[in-house]
């Protein structure tokens, strides 16, 4: 323990999955979450932009290796094979770039990472590592392999049950605190193992926004003290977190408290194939497309979610249509186009990003031509079955791009993006 104590370059990362900014103000304001308050006191609570799109798979990727998506490979939670309009789901082995503690590995120093998102399957690193969403099979979760039946023993489990919240969101609570118990028994665990960096993230705060949003903000809601119960428990495993980096270490410098994107609640979900069909730019062979491998040869652009826009080029893609001196105009013609969109007199597209100008590095290629930010409230969707433009869905809460969160003892200084921070992490071993 001794040693412990004295060792330099000891780093402790808290991860809260989808937690806005703005409702950490508010949470600690009311005193809801006073252990996060006292952190707060003693550092910096920032503002930050999350990746673009503003999903977990790309913006925890960010984090992690400290670059965007034309460096490190990964676009979204779906991708294109290449030269085809099959889809494939991309995991950890498709990453491009070192996450932190591969770095860190080449350093002799020793990393604990629990519930990381995008990390599945678990890749070899000098330590242990246990893939979060959207892990599948604990077995292919945790390195070294091993370590699964510990985690099996302390019932840790990766993920809430979707299915069968959606089926009763009433379950949405009992899966909250079984997944919950099993995150801080591996806490408890793996801390008291010799590290040099630790890493510990939540994705409860996720699955409660996205399924019971509404139950937050509105005090006469029949849930909105369970809500408010599930934020004490998540202050109370912060506050000992951070009690046990105090007591380790002597101070607070080294510890970190981050979210990968904000969330909002939804007014509407914004069907992009649908709006690209009804302008003209998107065509299908088939009456009812199955997907978009039923695309027509006459076709100008498609999306896949959350809100990437691909132009069906010639050469990228088996049916394309466009040529490279057409891209440009085309780009330009969606984005006057899509940027008048309206629902009920609201302006549902705040931006419209060139990805050339969102993203650099080898892999600019393999992704969209055009990323859509929309206001907050309205979710932008890929699917290819839809007919009409808007609709709704279970959800009650979507991401937000811009509403993220970092604390840390130091100011990082403004304009801070998640991909910044791997950087200052690292600093402390330098």
């Amino acid at each position: 323990m001794l040693f412990k104590k004295k060792r330099k370059g000891r780093v402790c990362v808290i991860g809260l999955d989808g937690v806005p900014h703005s409702l950490l103000k508010d949470l600690v304001g009311r005193g809801v979450m006073p252990a996060a308050a006292g952190l707060f006191q003693k550092g910096s609570l920032q503002r930050m932009k999350a990746s673009l799109p503003e999903i977990s798979a790309v913006s925890w990727s960010d984090f992690m290796t400290g670059k965007n998506s034309g460096q490190h490979g990964i676009f979204g939670f779906t991708d294109l094979k290449p030269g085809t309009y099959d889809l494939r789901f991309p995991n950890f082995l498709d990453l491009k770039a070192p996450p932190l503690w591969e770095r860190l590995s080449e350093q002799n120093k020793r990393s604990i990472v629990i519930n990381q998102p995008a990390t599945y399957p678990a890749r070899r690193l000098n330590g242990i590592l246990v893939s979060g969403f959207v892990a599948v099979d604990l077995a292919k979760a945790v390195y070294p392999p091993q370590r699964k039946s510990v985690l099996e023993d302390l019932g840790y489990v990766i993920d809430v049950d979707t299915v069968k919240i959606r089926e009763d969101p009433s379950f949405l609570w009992s899966e909250l605190s079984r997944t919950m118990e099993g995150r801080k028994k591996a806490f408890d665990l793996f801390w008291k193992e010799d590290w040099d960096y630790f890493e510990f993230v939540i994705t409860g705060t996720d699955r409660l926004h996205h399924f019971k949003w509404n139950a937050g903000g509105d005090t006469n809601h029949p849930d909105h003290e369970k809500f408010l119960d599930y934020y004490r428990k998540v202050d109370d495993l912060i506050g000992e977190i951070a009690a046990s980096f105090l007591k380790l270490t002597g101070g607070d410098q080294g510890l970190y408290f981050l979210s990968d994107h904000g969330f909002c609640g939804i007014k509407q979900e914004v069907y992009l194939n649908s709006w690209l069909e009804k302008e003209g730019f998107l065509r299908f062979a088939a009456a009812h497309p199955r997907g978009l491998e039923d695309i027509s040869d006459e076709a100008a652009a498609f999306a896949l979610d959350p809100n990437r826009i691909y132009l069906n080029l010639k050469g990228k893609f088996p049916k394309g249509s466009v040529s490279a001196s057409e891209a440009g105009p085309l780009k330009d013609d969606i984005r006057q186009k899509i940027e008048k969109l309206e629902y009920g007199g609201q302006k549902v597209v705040r931006r419209v990003f060139d990805a050339r100008d969102v993203y650099s590095g080898p892999h600019v290629p393999s992704g969209p031509d055009l990323i859509v930010l929309s206001e907050p409230g309205f979710d932008l969707k890929g699917s290819v079955k839809k007919r009409e433009t808007f609709g709704r869905s279970s959800f009650q809460g979507m991401h937000t791009w811009d509403d993220a969160f970092f604390w840390a003892v130091e100011d990082a200084g403004p304009g801070l993006a998640i991909s910044d921070l791997s950087d200052i992490v690292l600093r402390n071993y330098s």
